[in-house]
C-alpha cells in the first residue's frame, strides 16, 4: 500500500517538476539577453536586484522587433545584406545556411516539414514505426527511382530530432489517422503513450498492399 501511495504521488509531481525546470532552465537561457544592455542600464544597477524572466521580456521584444522590420522593404533589403555577408565567410556559410534550410522548413508557414503520418515497415519487415511525410524525391534521385516515392522522416525515441530519412515506393505506405502532435508524443514517451488513431486505412497512396517478404529500402524490380 505504501508503494501504491508513493507511486501515485511521484506520477503526479514528477511531471510537474520536470517542466518547471524546463522553464527554469529556457527562462534562465534567455535572461542571458541582458548582458547584451550596458552595465549601468541593467536591472542590478537601476533597482538593486535582479527580476527573474526579465531577460526572456526583452529576447521576446527584440524577437518582435526584428520580425517588424523585416517586413518592410527597409528590413528585406538589411536582411537579404546581413545574408549576403554571411555567405563569404567560409565556415560560418556553410553553417548558417544549413540551418537556415532547416529553420525555414520547420517554422515558415509555408514550410513542407511533417505534413502528415504514416505507417511504415522498419527497421525491418514486419516491424512498423510511426513516420512523418516530408515530401517527394526530387532532381537526380527522383530520375532515378521514378515518380511517385515518398520521402519520410523516421524519428529516433525519447529524441525525435535524430532520426532516418527514407525515400519508400508508395507500396511500402500505410496512412493513419494519427496527428502530428501525436505521434510525436508516442515517440517521446517511448510507446507509452499511444496515439489516438481513429482507423488504419493500408496503402492509402496505392492500392497495392506491402508486401512483407521484401525489404522496404529496396526498390522494386
Amino acid at each position: 500500500m505504501f508503494r501504491k501511495y508513493l507511486i501515485t504521488g511521484l506520477l503526479i509531481w514528477l511531471p510537474l517538476g520536470i517542466t518547471l525546470l524546463i522553464l527554469e532552465t529556457i527562462i534562465g537561457w534567455m535572461d542571458q539577453s541582458l548582458l547584451l544592455l550596458p552595465p549601468p542600464w541593467r536591472p542590478e544597477a537601476l533597482l538593486g536586484f535582479r527580476i527573474p524572466g526579465l531577460g526572456a521580456l526583452l529576447a521576446v521584444a527584440v524577437l518582435l522587433l526584428t520580425g517588424v522590420l523585416a517586413r518592410n522593404i527597409v528590413g528585406r533589403r538589411l536582411l537579404l545584406w546581413w545574408e549576403r555577408l554571411l555567405g563569404r565567410i567560409p565556415i560560418v556559410r556553410s553553417i548558417y545556411s544549413s540551418v537556415k534550410q532547416v529553420s525555414d522548413t520547420m517554422l515558415s508557414p509555408k514550410g513542407n516539414a511533417f505534413r502528415k503520418v504514416v505507417l511504415v515497415e522498419f527497421p525491418q519487415p514486419e516491424q512498423w514505426t510511426l513516420a512523418f511525410v516530408v515530401g517527394e524525391p526530387a532532381g537526380a534521385v527522383a530520375e532515378q527511382l521514378g515518380e511517385g516515392w515518398v520521402t519520410v522522416y523516421v524519428p529516433t525515441a525519447p529524441n525525435p530530432t535524430s532520426g532516418y530519412v527514407l525515400m519508400l515506393p508508395p507500396s511500402r505506405v500505410r496512412d493513419v489517422e494519427v496527428s502530428i502532435d501525436d505521434a510525436l508524443k508516442y515517440h517521446v514517451s517511448l510507446g507509452v503513450v499511444e496515439p489516438g488513431a481513429r482507423s488504419t486505412r493500408p496503402a492509402v497512396l496505392t492500392s497495392a498492399p506491402p508486401s512483407s517478404t521484401e525489404h522496404p529500402l529496396r526498390a522494386p524490380s
